[in-house]
């Protein structure tokens, strides 16, 4: 039977520590008669256990609903005010009707309609996706709105309640470089590490400058090859780099290699090439 790591009494209903989970105790007074001695090792195996999920294999990527491909990266896939699905940019430019090829409902005809329709999703379906873009248009100062860095951290902050990676994205931008919000490093890498287990590839890449920065390389590579592994660029140069310069296996670079090249293979097709050279 295990005891009480402050009073030493055995019980069947001691409680583990909920940072560590390395010892146990009769109730709370226990455990905060107990905490200065149990703190420097509850501390150090609260991060190895953090590490072991934020170092994770990423979820996989969402499909674009039309072709079932993996969805592209953000720049190459289009949010739909009708229904709320992402679309990739190859679907959207094989339309013959200027309808929405998942719902079926008219495309908005300017942008006055398509904000419409961003808000009816936010007030209906608490639409984190739509908060994110209607927070882009603050943030950005685009599509009529003026730059409103407030109102964006205010759309991205519910938006990420909701679980949305994208909103930790940008919440961990903004933090970064105190626009809207008070800077706050620990905040934006907070929100990086939200946003990377989720699979966001630029969060990640960002985790991974933050740490090479602080001369911390081995981490910094960690991120870059898991953000490489899925198709990111510049985080396949940054372990290129790292190669070259000794911090980088060649069997690590050998795989992340064959990896990233997979990864871009399976977000490929025709019609994806198409719609980008028309870009």
């Amino acid at each position: 039977m295990e005891s009480c790591a402050a009073c030493g009494k055995t019980n069947t209903g001691l409680k583990a520590c909920t940072a560590c989970k390395l010892v146990k105790y009769c109730n709370a007074s226990c455990q905060i008669a107990h905490r200065s001695v149990h703190k420097k090792a509850c501390r150090k195996k609260a991060r190895e256990l953090f590490d072991l999920k934020l170092f994770a294999d990423p979820p996989a990527r969402e499909d674009c609903p039309i072709c079932m491909l993996p969805l592209p990266f953000g720049s190459e896939c289009t949010y739909m005010s009708c229904c709320g699905k992402f679309i990739c940019h190859g679907c959207v430019d094989n339309l013959t009707r200027d309808v929405c090829p998942y719902c079926n409902v008219t495309r908005p005809r300017d942008t006055e309609e398509m904000i419409k329709r961003l808000l009816e999703r936010i007030e209906k379906f608490n639409d984190a996706n739509a908060m994110v873009n209607l927070g882009v248009h603050y943030k950005l100062g685009e599509n009529g709105f003026p730059i409103n860095y407030s109102k964006a951290a205010e759309l991205f902050q519910r938006a990420s309640e909701l679980g949305s990676a994208e909103a930790h994205k940008n919440l961990g931008i903004l933090y970064h470089f105190g626009e809207g919000v008070e800077r706050d490093t620990k905040k934006a890498v907070h929100h990086w590490q939200a946003a990377a287990m989720m699979g966001n590839e630029g969060s990640r890449y960002n985790l991974g400058i933050i740490e090479e920065n602080d001369a911390n390389f081995d981490r910094a590579m960690k991120h870059f090859m898991i953000s490489a592994k899925c198709g990111h660029d510049d985080s396949l140069q940054k372990v290129k780099e790292g190669f070259m310069m000794g911090r980088v296996t060649k069997t690590d670079f050998e795989v992340t290699l064959r990896a990233h090249k997979a990864s871009q293979d399976e977000m490929k097709s025709d019609q994806r090439d198409r719609a980008k050279s028309r870009t």
